[in-house]
């Protein structure tokens, strides 16, 4: 499964995408501030522009895991009950640590993670949870067929 994630609006405090599953449009994004890093840049770039907690996730190609156990969502009911607390995970992303992907309205609810939603109002998701559950399950069916999940974050 290759998901495309393909940024729209670079604002000072968030950035709106659109996210393709196999080349068919899903779902908006939405993540923290693009700094301009890449996965090609040196890890001190990415220390010297990487404010934590607040910067998107740098472009680049990414494998997803299915099967890590989220310390922070393990214990919400939500995630407990649609995924055991096993959200997607983005594996060696440069200079980041614990890039998920899961359910949130705002920039306030990333952490460097990457959103799934509606974008319908300015700078914000909505309908996160219904699209993130429709788009787990679509992953989670891809990852049961030993299908590799891919993730390409680009402009």
């Amino acid at each position: 499964m290759k998901i495309s994630v393909v940024r729209k609006y670079r604002k000072e405090t968030y950035t709106i995408g659109n996210l393709y599953v196999n080349g068919v449009w899903e779902c908006n994004t939405l993540e923290d501030r693009d700094r301009g890093l890449t996965q090609a840049d040196s890890l001190v770039v990415i220390k010297s522009k990487k404010v934590a907690g607040e910067t998107a996730i740098p472009i680049g190609n990414y494998n997803v895991r299915m099967d890590v156990v989220s310390p922070k969502y393990s214990s919400s009911s939500y995630y407990k009950s649609l995924c055991g607390g096993r959200v997607p995970r983005l594996e060696k992303v440069p200079g980041f640590d614990g890039i998920l992907v899961h359910a949130g309205s705002s920039a306030l609810d990333t952490a460097g993670c990457l959103l799934v939603g509606r974008n319908t109002v300015k700078g914000k998701l909505t309908s996160s949870r219904d699209t993130f559950t429709k788009l787990y399950k679509k992953m989670n069916a891809a990852y049961k067929k030993g299908e590799k999940i891919t993730i390409e974050i680009s402009w």
